[in-house]
């Protein structure tokens, strides 16, 4: 320690550590306390004065950008945070932190602390474990000589060389309490709270306590972190133990309002999506309710059942899984041993041009097309039913929106997934063997060959322009979407909104509106209103004749069809949907909202205009969409009433992959060279019986008997098929690159964060734990990339006898 008097500015310390260079420079002001701190490492500039925090940014050589920052500042270089009572700034390139304590006026006191790796960085300069710089101080003599009679058993010899610094301090400073009392309490540091001096050297000098804001109360030795109820168990080390404001034992900071109140974690409040709720208050979606318990959700399992996704080539498993197709392909969505549903995509544009369902039992197939749905080769006009199977129209461009059936004991598979609330198994090929990755697995579902043609980034720099432009509306923190932000994160649709409409072949804003519509949709089933979203995005919808748009529209007793009879689509359960029909008090006709007394009758074998009219022999009264018949059929000479039914017939070829690959559409077999009875073209061309047949898993062509190993299961090559059995599979987490993340339940996401963050720990509600697992990205040199990460394992002993 040793004493300057001088308002010059002086190097506090300069050195270079690892190629990164470090320079504090300080000046005091004529009130003896620091007035400036300039702080530069790595050429980022950091200035304290007046209170504020200046960080300058050197991006160019010839451009640099200078602002005012809040704390806790996240920069990929420093962070600048509260550290008690103190500001700390902690550099991410070296070993190093500068802690700092503003008062009225400037800087009473400031610390650089090194570790040990930067002692010996240059031979021409030498830091200290832990270098202060003590403010100039003045206190009265007899003060600062009884305050000394009490740190004898620390400072022992050094006794008479800090109560001559401390006189030099005297001069033009006796009535500067900051000075006075900061160099009493860096002696008091030294001497730790293990001195007779710890508890009474406020009393002796007269220094008062700090005042804290709010409920915020006092001690010399507390967390520097302090328990809130977003954080209520913050874990930090011994080290971590500095002079703060914390809250009455028992109490932790409400920091979800203004004011710095405590309040025991209990009556913490809970926050979504922006807005505080109090303990009991009950947050509910359509699909699930929550209630707010001690600053923690207790939410109840998912209501609504899982459903698959498929959106131009963007596919969202029942799961959860997210992909896309990687070619204009024939595919089987999704499949059972009852029914079929398969997707067929435009060769010019990466979107649907047609659906076909195919039920067995009752031998139908229905084929959704553009704004028409045919039954066998006759197109259906009006409400087709059969079991619990019904159409629904199509427009403007084909999207599958598929719900998993309740209470399924069967086995589905396709593209949709096998919906078992396991992402991990959601790529299980037509072979029946998991794929790591999304093209091969969707390959194996296509039907005939298929060529990999659907682009992953943008074709065309005109369309890229004005996707990037258009599609940041999702993102629009302000924007119409934004009050679903907080149910349903945006940057996966972003993503999706602007590949699709990069590659849009035809009409961009038609591919913008679609790829916004898929948001507002899942929106919507969640039951967020966003409002008028269409006319916000220039995405109105015009109907035909005179029909009406309506965001949420009512199929149920809409149609003449439906005053007919019993209406089944009255009891379907189903998301939300969009979309032009008829208002209040009219029903559809033929295309067309008519009042019900302009309504045709529907029945079994066909319509009737309103009126009177013979049917079978009876004599009927069409009135009100309602048809009045006669009880006698009125049939003579034996005739009896008749209604008939039409059944299809599917076949395919034979060969080693027809055996796991889904059949086709072709009702006949085509012409060509096949194997002998009972036999099957393996994947090498040759002829086997079916015992020997080949399998294929990632291209790799495998002999009848021989096994792989993938995804925790050992899978034997039989008859065509892959035969997997399950092994102990532990679930992993891993953290790789700059900033890509994989949870234990193996999905995928992406986080660039410059804080530490706890990767995982077992400090569940009851506040009992025995581990937790902090990590931190550390970044490459001059790069804002991850090179290593600083991870920090806190473990619980059990000091118990065993």
């Amino acid at each position: 320690a040793f004493y300057v008097h001088s308002n010059c500015p002086f190097i506090f310390t300069r050195f270079t550590h690892n190629r990164v260079k470090c320079d504090v420079t300080v000046r005091r002001g004529d009130n003896g306390l620091l007035v400036q701190v300039e702080i530069i490492i790595n050429k980022v500039r950091t200035v304290l004065q007046n209170g504020s925090i200046l960080v300058e940014k050197k991006r160019f050589a010839t451009k640099s950008t200078s602002f005012l920052v809040s704390l806790p500042y996240d920069h990929t270089y420093q962070h600048i945070f509260h550290y008690g009572l103190y500001t700390r700034l902690r550099s991410s390139l070296l070993p190093l932190s500068v802690t700092w304590h503003d008062v009225p006026g400037g800087i009473d006191s400031l610390r650089v602390r090194g570790t040990s790796s930067c002692k010996h960085t240059n031979a021409y300069i030498v830091i200290h474990n832990f270098l202060k710089l003590l403010s100039d101080l003045v206190l009265r003599l007899i003060w600062s000589r009884k305050f000394f009679s009490y740190t004898l058993d620390c400072l022992q010899a050094r006794t008479p060389f800090y109560m001559q610094l401390c006189e030099e301090n005297i001069y033009g400073y006796e009535l500067n309490e900051h000075i006075v009392c900061a160099f009493f309490k860096e002696i008091v540091l030294q001497c730790g709270n293990n001195s007779y001096a710890w508890n009474i050297w406020r009393y002796v000098t007269r220094c008062a306590e700090p005042t804290c804001p709010g409920d915020l109360v006092y001690v010399e030795q507390g967390a520097a972190f302090i328990p809130s109820c977003s954080n209520p168990n913050p874990r930090f080390s011994n080290q971590d133990m500095t002079s703060s404001c914390v809250c009455p034992k028992g109490e932790v900071l409400n920091d979800h309002l203004d004011g710095f109140q405590c309040v025991v974690e209990s009556s913490c409040p809970c926050v979504f999506a922006g807005r505080s709720y109090l303990t009991g208050d009950i947050r509910s979606t359509k699909c699930q309710s929550c209630v707010c318990d001690g600053g923690r959700w207790l939410c109840s399992e998912n209501f609504c059942p899982p459903r698959c996704l498929i959106e131009g080539q963007f596919v969202t498993t029942f799961d959860g899984k997210q992909y896309a197709v990687p070619g204009k392909c024939a595919y089987v969505a999704l499949q059972d041993l009852d029914w079929t549903i398969k997707i067929e995509f435009s060769e010019k544009e990466a979107s649907l041009k047609a659906v076909t369902l195919q039920l067995y039992q009752v031998q139908e197939t229905f084929t959704f097309e553009h704004n028409m749905v045919k039954t066998g080769d006759e197109e259906i006009t009006e409400l087709h039913q059969s079991g619990k199977k019904q159409k629904k129209s199509v427009s403007p461009e084909i999207q599958i929106y598929i719900t998993s059936p309740k209470n399924h004991t069967g086995i589905m598979s396709g593209l949709c997934g096998n919906s078992n609330n396991d992402t991990t198994d959601d790529f299980t090929t037509s072979s029946g063997i998991i794929e790591n990755s999304a093209q091969p697995f969707a390959l194996s579902w296509s039907l005939g060959s298929c060529a990999v043609n659907i682009p992953n980034s943008c074709i065309n720099t005109d369309n890229e322009i004005f996707a990037d432009d258009k599609c940041s509306v999702l993102n629009n923190p302000a924007g119409i979407f934004a009050k679903c932000h907080g149910h349903i994160p945006p940057e996966q649709y972003h993503t999706a909104c602007v590949q699709r409409t990069c590659n849009c072949g035809g009409n961009l804003q038609q591919c913008l509106c679609v790829s916004l519509g898929s948001y507002a949709k899942a929106c919507r089933s969640l039951g967020v209103e966003l409002g008028d979203w269409r006319k916000s995005t220039n995405c109105t919808l015009k109907c035909q004749k005179n029909q009406e748009f309506f965001y949420d529209i009512r199929a149920c007793n809409r149609t003449c069809r439906s005053l007919s009879g019993r209406d089944p689509r009255c009891g379907l359960e189903d998301a939300p949907v969009e979309g032009c029909g008829c208002p209040e008090g009219t029903h559809l006709n033929q295309g067309t909202c008519t009042p019900k007394s302009e309504c045709s009758c529907h029945h079994h074998g066909g319509t009737t205009p309103p009126g009177p009219v013979v049917m079978d022999g009876r004599q009927c009264l069409c009135e009100d969409g309602q048809l009045h018949c006669s009880k006698d059929c009125g049939c003579r000479n034996g005739k009896v009433c008749v209604h008939c039914s039409e059944y299809l017939v599917n076949t395919a070829q034979k060969t080693c992959d027809s055996l796991s690959k889904p059949l086709g559409t072709n009702t006949t077999c085509e012409s060509g060279c096949y194997c002998p009875h009972d036999q099957y073209e393996d994947h090498h061309g040759n002829c086997v019986s079916r015992d020997n047949c080949t399998c294929v898993y990632s291209g790799q062509v495998f002999s009848a008997g021989q096994h792989v190993k993938t995804n925790c299961k050992t899978c034997f090559c039989g008859s065509g098929q892959w035969h997997c059995k399950d092994e102990p599979c532990p679930g992993t987490c891993q953290v790789y690159g700059n900033g890509h993340y994989q949870t234990f339940d193996s999905k995928w996401y992406r986080f660039d964060g410059h804080c530490q963050y706890t990767l995982v720990e077992d400090y569940c509600a009851d506040g009992n734990g025995s581990f937790s697992l902090r990590v931190e990205s550390v970044p490459c040199c001059d790069e804002a990339l991850t090179c290593s990460r600083s991870i920090i394992l806190d473990l619980q002993v059990d000091d118990s006898p065993s």
